[in-house]
């Protein structure tokens, strides 16, 4: 069975150029690292530079992992990375009471956006699954 390219190397690499707060790593689906990233500046750098050539390897794990269907995952994270504490994201996913309510609350004071940094890759990946099962 061939493997369906659900995230796109470009993407993870416009995301790197913000690596050194771990977008790249949470759009692969590490939000663990993601988060080490953030609060230590992608390991003092080091590991931010070390992760241009780890890019590749980190896609295919991800094309492996996530379950491809209609709703795009680079999208969704674009959306998320510029536009998520006004909840275009979640407009994207069709997930309408809480993109309003992102949208009144500044992505719920950006706790609301963190958890969606966190969980975006399984959100889409659900829908996706749901998708294709009808």
């Amino acid at each position: 069975m061939p493997v369906i390219d659900t995230h796109s190397k470009l993407v993870g690499y416009l995301l790197w150029l913000f690596g050194f707060l771990g977008a790249h790593r949470f759009y692969y689906g590490r939000p663990l690292s993601g988060t080490l990233y953030f609060f230590t500046l992608g390991l003092f750098l080091v590991g931010w530079l070390v992760d241009l050539f780890l890019i590749p390897a980190m896609d295919r794990e991800a094309d492996l992992r996530f379950q491809a269907g209609p709703v795009d995952y680079s999208l969704a994270w674009l959306l998320l990375t510029f536009f998520g504490i006004v909840g275009l994201h979640r407009l994207y996913l069709g997930k309408w009471p809480t993109a309003l309510l992102y949208l009144l609350t500044g992505g719920l004071c950006l706790v609301g956006v963190l958890y969606d940094f966190w969980t975006l890759n399984d959100q889409v990946s659900e829908i996706n699954h749901q998708a294709m099962a009808d």
